[in-house]
Formats: structure tokens, C-alpha cells, sequence
């Protein structure tokens, strides 16, 4: 049984990881920005760098799930810059409290978006970065952990995949669209996506915080990515809708800006290398299993 402190505990990932970690007896402590309600909360306020490190004292391992979704808006300067605060400086300000009190996991937020567009090429964690404003973003991002590593600490870098539940995130957003028969190719539909459900998700964390076998860059994706072609034929299967439609890169960079080239015209065509060789067994093999899960019932993980 470990003692987790868990940052970003309120969102759809960390929600459902606090879930999982309490159904397994293991404890959870939230680390919060408002005043803590119960003994289980912990404040900090990552912005002017307070937090008491001393409170991580009895703490096994430490999580940080913190950032402003990249899709929250279009993208001004401020708004991405937004994104590089919400995640840079929170994962110093907990970097420098596990140094200082000795825990000695953490498990840090990233993503698929550090390998830049990969076009058809397959990569693991073993490639380095790609271009382009969410390729420099991860690299700083995971570079803000360096105190900690520093340390001693098992540093483990999470770089996550679009992540699939029918309670929140993309799918949630897509499922009402399809539904009314606009589910659509983006672009090409030739880009890659490379997919997780939120089950699976889930239990890779959980893996990344007991197996000390993980450490350094893991890709939390599925086994198999797919096209956006593949995917949105896929999405239409799921749930019954016919999916003739395509929205043209032009339009989708003409509404979104520079979102929608670094967001969903490109992709990354990444596997999950260092998760199978630590024997972790995926539930959801193939986009098809995820998507009738998701669309079957409410994940619980």
C-alpha cells in the first residue's frame, strides 16, 4: 500500500486515479489550491511557489496532473503562455518539494505532443523531440522535474495519448456531434492519433507509481494508433452514425488558428515501448475494444 499525493486531482484523469488508487487501499492525499476540507487535502498555491514541503513527509509517491487543456482556447499569446505556466511552474514549485522531503516517485504529466508530427513513422521513447510550440512546451516541461531527479527521486514522465471516456474529455466533446451525423475527417485524416482509454490510462499510472522498473519517458498510449481517418470511421461505428463527411485543413486553420495545425492536423504516431516491457497488460488492444467501451458504459477504472 503507498501513500500518494496526487496534484490535478479534480480533472477527468485525476479523478478517476483517485478512484483507482482508493479502491486498492491505497491512500490519497489531493494537493489543492482552495482551503483544504478534510485531513486528506493538502494547499499549495503553485503560482506564488507555496507549498510546505515537510507535509510530504510520509508520502510514497507524488503525481502531478496539473495544466490548462490545450484545446481550452483559441491561441493567443497569453492564453499559450497560459499553458506553459500552468505546467511549468507547478511542476518546479512539487519537483523542489520532493527534493526537499525526500519522496522518492514522481510521476509528471506529459504528452504525446513531445515527438512533434511523426507522419507515418512509429515512435517510442527512445526518439527525441519534434518541433513546434507543443514539442518545446514537453521538453521544458519535463525538464522542470530536474531538481527532483537531482535528488534521487524516480522521476517518471508520462506522456499521454488522446484519452477516451464517455464522462468528459475529446470523445465527450465529439460524441454529440456524431450523433447528429457530423462526425467528420479533419484535413487529410492521414495524421495519426494515438489513442488510451481512460481505463487503461488509469492503470498505467498506477503501474508508473509501484513498478520501479519505469522510469524516464513512458508513452501512455494504446498499443495500436490510428489515422484520424481510421479513428472518426471508428467513432462512427461506436455509435451508429454514418461518418461521410470532411472538414477541410483550411477551415479548420481559418477557425482555430494555430491550434489546429499543431493540434489536430498533425500527430503522432507513438506506441507504448517502455510499458510493454515492463509486462503491462493492456483491456483495450485496438481502438474498436476502447470506443465500445466508452460508448457502452461510464469508465470506471
Amino acid at each position: 500500500m503507498a501513500n500518494v499525493a496526487i496534484a490535478g486531482s479534480s480533472g477527468l484523469i485525476g479523478s478517476a486515479l483517485v478512484y483507482a488508487l482508493r479502491a486498492t487501499d491505497h491512500q490519497v492525499v489531493r494537493i489543492v489550491r482552495r482551503a483544504p476540507s478534510n485531513t486528506d487535502e493538502l494547499h499549495w498555491n503553485p503560482d506564488s511557489g507555496e507549498f510546505d514541503s515537510a507535509a510530504l513527509a510520509d508520502v510514497d509517491a507524488v503525481v502531478n496532473l496539473c495544466g490548462v487543456s490545450i484545446g481550452g482556447a483559441r491561441w493567443s499569446g497569453a492564453f499559450k503562455q497560459s499553458l506553459r505556466d500552468s505546467r511549468i511552474t507547478p511542476t518546479e514549485v512539487l519537483a523542489t518539494a520532493v527534493a526537499e522531503a525526500g519522496v522518492p516517485v514522481l510521476v509528471n504529466a506529459s504528452a504525446v505532443g513531445y515527438y512533434g508530427d511523426t507522419r507515418d513513422r512509429i515512435v517510442d521513447e527512445t526518439n527525441g523531440p519534434g518541433d513546434g510550440f507543443l514539442a518545446r512546451l514537453c521538453v521544458d516541461w519535463e525538464a522542470a522535474t530536474a531538481v527532483a531527479e537531482d535528488a534521487g527521486a524516480r522521476v517518471v514522465h508520462v506522456r499521454s495519448g488522446l484519452v477516451l471516456s464517455p464522462g468528459g474529455g475529446m470523445l465527450g466533446r465529439l460524441k454529440p456531434l456524431f450523433g447528429l451525423g457530423l462526425g467528420a475527417r479533419l484535413g487529410s485524416g492521414r495524421q495519426y492519433m494515438p489513442w488510451i482509454s481512460l481505463e487503461d490510462e488509469v492503470r498505467a499510472l498506477v503501474s508508473t507509481i509501484v513498478n520501479d522498473a519505469l522510469v524516464g519517458p513512458v508513452n501512455l498510449t494504446g498499443p495500436a494508433p490510428v489515422t484520424n481517418a481510421e479513428f472518426t470511421t471508428a467513432v462512427g461505428r461506436a455509435l451508429h452514425r454514418p461518418t461521410p463527411l470532411a472538414v477541410p485543413a483550411f477551415a479548420l486553420r481559418a477557425g482555430l488558428g494555430e491550434f489546429a495545425q499543431e493540434g489536430l492536423l498533425i500527430g503522432q504516431r507513438a506506441i507504448p515501448a517502455a510499458l510493454e516491457r515492463s509486462g503491462f497488460q493492456f483491456r483495450h488492444n485496438t481502438i474498436g475494444e476502447a470506443l465500445s467501451s466508452a460508448t457502452a458504459r461510464g469508465d470506471q477504472a
